[in-house]
């Protein structure tokens, strides 16, 4: 007898290779997937304005960085010794405003340089819920300002939909062969409200279908991966509300099965074997057989380098030449 239901999402006709570069901007579930990313030597950047929730703010980031519109002095202000901007998150603010202006518009700058070279977008909407500042705009981020100075309501669909189509002509005139993969986090916002929130998450839904008529726009579904293949309380952390580490782990592996390449994936798996063999503690490092076992994969490390030279194996061939 089954207990669940587990489906495979659709196979992309174009796949992520290692050697490709990857912009990724959203929400924290971006965070976990970017570690993944990272630890297989994927060239890739994440979230230069920090966390970001909503379509709104997610968008008129991308748009900054394809503008390489970079901050004045103007666009900052102090709220409990630290100096913020409404477009940031709160990790990227400092008690001194100079430096706040210089790590913001080096984040900016980074960002357009390296999404000028993406070949993959990956963009993770998080809620349809905004907050705007004395309903003059939709601030990314409240900087624990207090919270009578903003009215907190529910995005139209068609503004994002306008939203996107700007942020669309902005990133394909710098970059023409981007390619954009949308996810919808399966992080629950139950701060919202249970019925809210899931209002929230249908009216992303709906947008992203209609995002992915688009040529070079596709889909990845990790809130459905959670929600309805694994649906169950184990797969969260303690607050019930994040996916914990099995959880994620498990739509990482459904995401390099449709979106990773398969030369890539056999990559993946010979730089597990290294890592593995890292993490390996010797009973007797000076026998004969542990210096085969350090000979066979300092033989692997040299080889993935001449095989793979734009990826950096520093750390692995230090390791094993040290040894």
């Amino acid at each position: 007898m089954n207990f669940r239901i587990e489906f495979d999402p659709a196979v992309f006709q174009n796949k992520i290779n290692v050697q490709d570069r990857v912009l990724m901007v959203g929400s924290c579930f971006t965070e976990h997937i970017y570690a993944y990313f990272k630890s297989y030597k994927f060239t890739c950047l994440q979230n230069p304005h920090g966390t970001l929730f909503n379509p709104i703010s997610i968008f008129s980031a991308i748009e900054t960085y394809a503008q390489n519109k970079l901050l004045d002095n103007e666009s900052l202000f102090n709220q409990n010794g630290l100096w913020n901007n409404w477009d940031f998150h709160s990790s990227l603010s400092h008690s001194d405003k100079e430096l706040t202006i210089e790590k913001m518009n080096q984040s900016i700058n980074s960002a357009h340089l390296f999404l000028k070279e993406t070949d993959w977008l990956i963009i993770t909407l998080g809620t349809s819920f905004v907050y705007e500042y004395e309903n003059q705009f939709i601030v990314a981020n409240c900087h624990k300002v207090p919270a009578t100075k903003f009215s907190k309501r529910l995005l139209q669909i068609s503004e994002i939909e306008k939203s996107f189509e700007k942020m669309m002509l902005q990133i394909k005139s710098i970059n023409p062969n981007i390619k954009i993969i949308f996810t919808v986090s399966p992080v629950r916002h139950l701060r919202d409200g249970f019925v809210e929130n899931n209002r929230s998450k249908s009216i992303l839904l709906h947008v992203v279908g209609e995002f992915v008529n688009n040529l070079d726009v596709f889909y990845f579904p990790s809130y459905e991966l959670i929600i309805d293949d694994l649906r169950d309380y184990r797969f969260y952390a303690e607050d019930m509300v994040h996916p914990n580490y099995q959880a994620t782990k498990y739509v990482w592996s459904k995401f390099c099965t449709a979106c990773i390449d398969g030369k890539s994936r056999e990559l993946m798996k010979e730089i597990d074997q290294l890592n593995n063999a890292i993490q390996h503690k010797p009973m007797h490092p000076e026998s004969n057989e542990h210096m085969l076992f350090i000979a066979k994969f300092k033989s692997l490390s040299l080889d993935l380098a001449n095989r793979f030279p734009k990826l950096d194996w520093s750390k692995e061939l230090a390791y094993f030449s040290e040894i």
